[in-house]
């Protein structure tokens, strides 16, 4: 098993990507909002500089999503392909970041994910 972490940007994409991936057989999802840190630094006077980032940050954008999926592993492939999909390429900038870690132990789960 697998635990899939995505950091959305592109939320406008969140719904879609959401019935997608069940299509595909991910069967739920826990989505929070998140901040990034530098976008949470921005305004804070003791890191002044970054404010030469705002020009890159996207400033309409006050959170993205944080996306976390407990995968069976054949779905991690399929999943990660589905997020690209959806998404676009994720080496552009404000699209988002996704990666899986392994799960070693699990207990609250529905048997039928296992």
């Amino acid at each position: 098993m697998k635990l899939m972490v995505l950091i959305l940007n592109k939320t406008e994409v969140l719904e879609h990507l959401l019935k997608e991936l069940a299509e595909i057989g991910v069967s739920g999802s826990t989505i929070i909002p998140s901040t990034g840190m530098a976008k949470a630094l921005i305004d804070c006077d003791e890191y002044s500089f970054l404010n030469s980032l705002k020009v890159i940050l996207d400033p309409d954008r006050e959170e993205s999503r944080t996306v976390l999926t407990v995968l069976k592993d054949e779905l991690e492939e399929p999943a990660l392909d589905c997020i690209e999909r959806v998404v676009g390429d994720l080496s552009n900038p404000n699209t988002a970041i996704a990666f899986t870690l392994p799960i070693c132990n699990i207990r609250g789960m529905n048997k039928n994910i296992k």
